[in-house]
């Protein structure tokens, strides 16, 4: 089951629940109806907590830089919890490196390794850009060991035409 289907079922839990609080109040069940209230305000904040992100995530698939550079600075990381904070400075990397600001996105992508990502394949993909700054740093065997890791994360392939690009740059150091 994947992050999206997780998100449909909280938010059809969420919609359920406004019905069945709107009902409570149609028959006459006030008491209920104000208990449902709250669990209701509860589960739509689960659902609407991180929608910020899946803006991000939306720009940054359609390579829209700018856009999402503009929500990312929208979210407090504070408020995020523990596994949306990795994805977070994964996203600020990214963004950053981008605009060639390789120095502060080696901050992030460190940052976002601290707090964790759940995808091996999205660890991969820090490890790569890791091994990309790195490589510009003139660090090889840094570069080496970054690229290295990236391939042992990416199991099922997703990255592996730029590992194979990567790893000319770095070779060719």
């Amino acid at each position: 089951m994947g992050k999206l289907d997780t998100r449909i079922i909280k938010g059809l839990i969420a919609l359920a629940s406004l019905a069945w609080t709107v009902s409570l109040f149609m028959r006459g069940k006030w008491i209920s109806g104000i208990f449902a209230t709250l669990l209701t305000a509860v589960l739509v904040l689960v659902v609407l907590r991180s929608m910020r992100m899946i803006v991000v995530f939306f720009y940054m698939r359609q390579q829209k830089i700018e856009q999402a550079r503009k929500w990312l600075m929208r979210i407090h990381p504070d408020h995020l919890w523990k596994k949306q904070k990795g994805y977070y400075y994964f996203m600020l990397g990214s963004v950053d490196i981008q605009s060639n600001s390789l120095a502060q996105s080696e901050k992030y992508f460190r940052t976002a390794l601290q707090h964790g990502l759940r995808m091996d394949h999205d660890r991969a993909a820090v490890y790569l850009n890791l091994a990309i700054i790195t490589a510009n740093k003139r660090k090889k065997r840094e570069a080496i060991n970054y690229l290295n890791e990236a391939k042992k994360l990416d199991g099922k392939g997703y990255l592996k035409n730029d590992i194979r690009q990567v790893s000319k740059l770095v070779n060719s150091i």
